[in-house]
């Protein structure tokens, strides 16, 4: 049967509880040497809590820009960016970022990278046990007592994941984390996280120029357009769970997408 994308321009009626994340007007605009660079304008969407959204679109459309900004790294030109109906000023423990470098501290064993984050507010037996749980979820507790260069890419990323899990954000910000992986370790991160996204009921917002990625991710995709960056399109991905990238469905999905973003 043929799946037509459905291109809405506003989902802000996603379920009937307040948003985890809500977006409204926003703007970026920088100052350089050559004048102003208008970055992002007029930027509305809504997330609903629990979601996995992923923000795709050509390079410069500011998708990086919008996570910051999500994040609390910088500050608005101009609109509002509200997490569980609190403005956003700063960053904050709510939000977590994993980025696509891992940024692990190299003198650390992968259990103390983990527990850095925690180990102020918690110790002994609990944060013991805490570092065991969040080692067992990724995969690594063989690997606990490792340093970061006596492991691989793909479980550097994992070691940041659980880094990041551990804080219990209310929203999971994800800036391409997987792009520098190849393709099997890739893979094989996507279907972590979304096992991981299903026990722990995180809300995400993941960053990605790869449609396929998108596609396997998303409960939602949201296709930006440049100069300035705008929300082009909000399209919900109705395809079933696990999604088969071999699938007739899958393929036509894609085809729309593409055809879309050009």
């Amino acid at each position: 049967m043929k799946m037509s994308l459905q291109l809405i321009k506003s989902r802000s009626d996603i379920n009937s509880e307040q948003p985890a994340l809500t977006i409204r007007k926003l703007n970026k605009v920088f100052h350089t040497d050559s004048g102003y660079l208008n970055v992002l304008e007029a930027v509305n969407f809504d997330i609903a809590t629990g979601e996995l959204i992923c923000i795709t679109g050509p390079s410069g459309c500011g998708k990086t820009t919008l996570l910051q900004l999500i994040a609390g790294f910088m500050t608005p030109s101009g609109g509002s960016i509200q997490i569980k109906g609190r403005t956003v000023t700063r960053p904050g423990p709510d939000r977590c970022v994993v980025f696509q470098e891992d940024a692990l501290f190299p003198w650390l064993t992968v259990a103390e990278n983990i527990a850095f984050g925690v180990k102020r507010i918690m110790s002994g037996n609990l944060l013991s046990r805490e570092v065991h749980l969040y080692l067992e979820m990724v995969g690594l507790t063989a690997f606990k007592d490792y340093l970061p260069r006596e492991i691989s890419g793909g479980m550097k990323q994992r070691v940041a994941l659980a880094r990041v899990l551990i804080l219990k954000p209310q929203v999971l910000l994800m800036d391409e984390p997987f792009g520098a992986l190849d393709a099997q370790t890739r893979e094989e991160m996507q279907n972590l996280l979304l096992f991981l996204w299903k026990e722990l009921s995180h809300t995400i917002v993941f960053i990605t120029h790869d449609l396929t990625e998108a596609i396997t991710l998303a409960d939602r995709i949201i296709m930006m357009s440049r100069n300035p960056g705008r929300i082009q399109s909000d399209i919900p991905v109705l395809l079933s769970r696990p999604r088969k990238k071999e699938s007739d469905a899958f393929h036509q999905f894609y085809r729309e997408l593409r055809s879309s973003l050009k």
